[in-house]
């Protein structure tokens, strides 16, 4: 292990645990990812081996079947995964946000019904809240749950409208979905709530009233399923209502965007860590002008930048991830990790890319995947105007001028 992304005060058993996932990732990860990802194929074999090593039930409680461990280690957790290839840490990020929201919101019985199976890989989780004509404007979404007959639990509801980056959307057999509830609250996010839909994994119609349409191609990110969801009439009941009350949707999916941007700031740093060392690497094999590149002051000055940025990216989401794990709000250190760790990973990955050079642009050489798939961490949870728009506004509640 080298200096960089070092984590003080953990335990024997956080540490044990990152340095089995390091070694995962070094032996089944790495030399499989450049393949799997040219070719867009599922990592069915990987998924295997973190079932077994209980990473999907990562930070689920015991009672409920899982290890029980912390947000930090499971950011340490992500921190390598995407070190060895980003959609893998992508697999399982939603699956925990799902896992998140039902622990921190459901009911004792939904709990009950998911948690144990999501805690083996069994039920595996995906969670929706854009729509194809929004990003980050959550509030103006469109799809629709109209209330019908019944009381209580029984209550029916119909939902219908089109769901856009579903990331998981077809491996997944368990979606967050949120959805406007026209109840007649005074705020528009009191009139939004999160149902619990269960379908079977694949494409077409894979629930009733419930189609993915198929994969969305994409420039990077590739080998975990990013898809549509379109809701045709499908009926379900109150008892499907994350929590069982409607109205409460919106906080509790930003309940679990919290954590979510603590994720994509961990796996922005892994790909940053990957990314420097493949740049400082070959920099300390290839020559030019009768040394070693790393010799040229240039190189140096690279190098040098790109590690600062991949340690100041850690410390920023290791504090975040602390502040949640003690039960304090972090919002502004999540959006402040996430920012951070997003922007400098796509700086240092573009100046891995450079010490490439030529190299860099040939898809025989791994810099080439990560060019590709580190913009999506500067729009995904969550674009960096968003970031700052949550930052800002936090500051001037902490720093509000008295009188």
């Amino acid at each position: 292990m080298s200096r960089l992304q070092t984590t003080d005060g953990l335990t024997d058993e956080q540490t044990e645990l990152v340095k089995l996932v390091r070694e995962f990732v070094d032996e089944q990860i790495i030399p499989v990812a450049q393949e799997l990802e040219h070719a867009d194929e599922y990592p069915e074999k990987i998924v295997e081996g973190m079932k077994e090593m209980g990473i999907f039930g990562l930070m689920i409680p015991e009672e409920y079947g899982g290890l029980g461990e912390s947000l930090l280690t499971y950011a340490l957790v992500v921190e390598e995964i995407a070190r060895g290839w980003m959609s893998v840490s992508g697999i399982i990020n939603t699956h925990f946000i799902v896992a998140y929201m039902l622990l921190q919101h459901g009911t004792e019985e939904q709990k009950q019904r998911y948690l144990p199976r999501m805690a083996t890989g069994e039920v595996r989780g995906a969670f929706s809240m854009s729509e194809p004509g929004l990003g980050s404007d959550v509030a103006a979404i469109k799809t629709k749950a109209v209330k019908g007959a019944g009381e209580g639990p029984d209550t029916e509801w119909t939902l219908t409208g089109q769901k856009m980056w579903l990331t998981n959307g077809g491996s997944s057999n368990l979606v967050a979905v949120l959805v406007k509830t026209d109840l007649g609250a005074d705020s528009v996010y009191k009139n939004m709530t999160t149902f619990l839909v269960e379908k079977e994994p694949g494409f077409g119609e894979t629930a009733q009233g419930v189609t993915v349409p198929g994969k969305i191609e994409k420039m990077g990110y590739k080998g975990v399923d990013t898809t549509e969801l379109v809701l045709d009439g499908h009926r379900t009941t109150s008892a499907k209502i994350l929590g069982g009350e409607p109205g409460k949707g919106f906080y509790q999916m930003m309940d679990g965007v919290e954590v979510g941007r603590v994720n994509v700031a961990a796996r922005a740093c892994g790909v940053s860590m990957r990314a420097f060392e493949l740049g400082i690497t070959y920099a300390q094999q290839r020559e030019a002008f009768g040394k070693k590149i790393a010799q040229h002051q240039g190189i140096l000055f690279r190098l040098a930048d790109m590690a600062t940025k991949v340690e100041a990216s850690h410390q920023m989401m290791v504090k975040a991830a602390r502040l949640k794990d003690a039960g304090e709000r972090n919002d502004l250190e999540a959006g402040m990790a996430k920012y951070l760790a997003a922007e400098n990973c796509a700086d240092v990955v573009e100046q891995s890319f450079r010490i490439h050079g030529g190299y860099g642009y040939s898809k025989e050489y791994e810099i080439e995947r990560l060019y590709r798939e580190a913009p999506m961490l500067l729009i995904g949870e969550g674009t960096a105007e968003i970031q700052k728009m949550i930052i800002g506004r936090r500051l001037l509640e902490d720093f509000a001028l008295k009188g």
